[in-house]
This record gives structure tokens, C-alpha cells and sequence, in this order.
């Protein structure tokens, strides 16, 4: 495909969708299928810090093949501050595992392969017509630093350029009062079987504060590899030594690192996604990632399908409000659990003596199976009253410290 002329603004296109991470390349493709003309700008060598998990719903709801899962976990485990570990077996499921830079690179040529252009380069900034029309500016992958940018015009914009997103400082109104959790991920070779405190069916959740003094560490098999991470909002923490010392307790230290990724990761969604006008936020942009548990290629994945119709209904009526729908249809669906996990967060991962009641509560069968069953089906467990009345009082008796941990 050519390159456009840089500094004439020669094409229109129904929707740019700045990012080809998980949720840009899910709206690109649900727009190429609609019959719009969409273009995927995706920044060049970006890998997310990301253990990869993905539950069952996103891999029927959007058509996962078994090939790039490089992983199925079958059970979890909690490591507790005193070092108590409690195993949380998923009975008759597992947890999909997968490489980032493998899917993310699946997922965009799938959305190219339905009819979006895909081009790598920068997104620089938008830019208004005397009509108001908006124009796109950004700069190709290899340009040299003096070359001028290339212009397209979009009738639409969708940013799912992740957190921090230059498309929502631009464009929406409250993108400069997210919080984030900063994360960092080695990705080595896996060990060989017992060579290390390692699984390849087995995702390890570390609650220590030595590790994390807010949210906490991880070990998650990926096949061949395995990815070993920490999150925390602390300024001043320092997340390589928490991942090196994980490392060195779980005798991962002499295995091969095959590299290393960083990056924010918002704490809640963002209370408004669009700009009343031409551009919706989805994925990470719109602050899509799961309280607690830190999980958010699912929920971006979802976020890029709202987006991508509620754009849909923008170019279709010609009525900007549609873009709020991407918003209010994801938190209908999904607010609850989100408040829940926020709550969990807040309250759980604030003292080491917390941490302990809480790996103490993932041992009551009671617990786990609610709790696979929520993640699995991505909502709350609603048909079994009487398990949820006997969490609340197991859940009170460890709040109160009435019961042993």
C-alpha cells in the first residue's frame, strides 16, 4: 500500500482508530464489517506489561482461536504475607493464557483482513476544519525527524491509544484526573519442570507488601515463558526490585529474560468517554481495567465493540449523542463488579494483617466458586442466595478479626 503525500490532507475516513492494541483493533474490525472505511493507526514495537490472562467469555465472544492461547491455567494460588498459600482449583474451566505481542498483532491483522487500512506511526494531534470537520495528525513509523506529518480527515475518532491516552487529553473533558497503577513484567523462559516453585498450569497472586504495598505481585505461565510482575501506585516503590526479589524466591533468578515492559494502568473508568462531538474512548484510554484484580484485556476488548457502535449510530443518524451509549451500555453491564472489586481493592490490599484475612477467605469453597464463576462469565453470581448470605458472615467474621485467617 502507498504511503499518503505527507501535508496534503488526501483521504476520508469514516472512523480513525488511534491504537491497535486489544480494544482499537476490536472497533477497527466491528467498523471494516460494518462497511466503513476505517483506519488502525498503531504505534510501532509497543508490547503492553500484561500477565495475559483471558476468561472463557472473551475467548467465545470473540472468536479466540485455541492457537493463541499459550497457556490454560487450571487452579490459582494466593500467597499470603506469612507465606500461607491457598489454591483456588477452577473446576471443569481454566483460564486462557496469552503472549501479548503474539495476540495483539493477531488481532490486528484480523481487523485489517476485514477491510481496515493499518498503518504504524505516531498520532500527533487533532486538528479542526473551518467546518469543524476533525482532522488527524500523525507521524509515519521511519520518518525522519524534519519530514512533515501526514493529515487525514476522519468523520469519527475512536482513541484506544491506552493510559494516558494523547487522544483524551486532547479531546475529553477529565482525562487529566485518572489515576494510575504502575506496572512492570519480566518475561524469562520457563523453567523445566521442578526446577522452580513454578507450574506451567498455575497462576500465582504473591499479597505481600514487601512485594506490592498496595496491589500486588505475579507468576503466570505463558508456554515456553512465563511472566513475573508487580503493581503499585506508591511513588518511590521500586517495582524492578520487587519483581527481582519475587524472583529470587520463587528460584526463578538463573532463567533467561527475554525482555522487560512498563507502563500505567488506570484505576477506574473515566466518568465521561467522548467529546459530545466526534471522538470515544474505549479500552485503557477510557480507564477499562478491573479494580483488584488488575484485568483488563477482556474489558477493552468489550469497550472497542461499544465504541465501534456506538460510532456506528453516530455516522448512521448523524446524532454525536449515540457516543455516550459506549459509555452508559459498559457500565450497565459491568459497573457493579467494578464497584465491588474498587471496594476489595481499597479495603483488602491496605495492610499486610488485611492481606492475610484475605488469602485466609479465598480457602472457603463458599468463595472460590463464586468467584470463578463471576470471572468466567464476566458478571456477578446472582442465582445462589444462600452462598452469598454465608460469604457475607465469613466475610464480616474476617473484617471483624472474628475468625481465624
Amino acid at each position: 500500500m502507498s504511503r499518503p503525500e505527507p501535508g496534503i490532507v488526501a483521504e476520508t475516513f469514516d472512523c480513525v482508530v488511534v491504537g491497535g492494541g486489544p480494544s482499537g483493533s476490536t472497533a477497527a474490525r466491528h467498523l471494516a464489517q460494518q462497511g466503513r472505511t476505517v483506519l488502525l493507526l498503531d504505534r510501532q514495537g509497543r508490547i503492553k506489561p500484561c500477565g495475559g490472562a483471558i476468561p472463557p467469555r472473551l475467548i467465545k465472544d470473540f472468536d479466540i482461536p485455541d492457537g493463541l492461547i499459550c497457556a490454560k491455567a487450571n487452579e490459582a494460588r494466593m500467597i499470603a504475607p506469612s507465606d500461607r498459600r491457598v489454591l483456588m482449583p477452577i473446576e471443569g474451566g481454566y483460564v486462557g493464557m496469552v503472549n501479548r505481542e503474539a495476540f495483539d498483532e493477531w488481532l490486528r491483522a484480523r481487523a485489517e483482513s476485514a477491510g481496515a487500512q493499518r498503518r504504524t506511526g505516531t498520532f500527533d494531534r487533532i486538528e479542526r476544519e473551518a467546518d469543524g470537520s476533525a482532522l488527524v495528525v500523525y507521524r509515519p513509523a521511519g520518518a525522519a525527524k524534519d519530514d512533515p506529518a501526514i493529515t487525514v480527515r476522519a468523520r469519527t475518532i475512536i482513541g484506544a491509544d491506552g493510559a494516558r491516552s494523547n487522544v483524551a487529553a486532547q479531546a475529553v473533558k477529565g482525562a487529566d484526573k485518572q489515576r494510575y497503577v504502575f506496572a512492570y513484567h519480566e518475561i524469562i523462559k520457563a523453567p523445566a519442570a521442578g526446577a522452580a516453585d513454578f507450574e506451567p498450569r498455575r497462576c500465582d497472586v504473591w499479597y505481600q507488601g514487601k512485594l506490592s504495598p498496595d496491589f500486588y505481585a505475579w507468576i503466570f505461565p505463558h508456554g515456553d515463558t512465563a511472566s513475573i510482575g508487580v503493581g503499585s501506585m506508591q511513588k518511590g516503590f521500586s517495582l524492578r526490585t520487587a519483581v527481582t526479589a519475587l524472583r529470587q524466591v520463587a528460584g526463578l533468578t538463573d532463567c533467561e529474560t527475554v525482555r522487560t515492559e512498563g507502563a500505567p494502568i488506570p484505576l477506574k473508568p473515566m466518568k465521561r468517554w467522548d467529546n459530545g462531538r466526534d471522538v470515544v474512548l474505549a479500552g485503557d484510554a477510557a480507564g477499562v481495567v478491573a479494580p483488584a484484580s488488575g484485568e483488563g484485556i477482556y474489558y477493552a476488548m468489550e469497550g472497542g465493540r461499544l465504541a465501534a457502535e456506538a460510532v456506528e449510530a453516530t455516522l448512521s443518524t448523524g446524532r454525536a449523542k449515540a457516543l455516550t451509549q459506549a459509555r452508559k451500555r459498559f457500565m450497565k453491564a459491568h459497573g457493579k463488579v467494578f464497584m465491588v472489586l474498587g471496594i476489595m481493592q481499597h479495603f483488602w490490599y491496605r495492610s499486610d494483617k488485611r492481606r492475610e484475612r484475605f488469602v485466609g477467605l479465598c480457602d472457603d469453597p463458599d468463595i472460590q466458586e463464586l468467584t470463578w464463576q463471576a470471572y468466567m462469565n464476566k458478571e456477578l453470581v446472582r442465582a445462589k442466595p444462600a452462598a452469598h448470605a454465608r460469604i457475607f458472615l465469613k466475610d464480616m467474621g474476617q473484617l471483624l478479626g472474628l475468625r481465624a485467617a
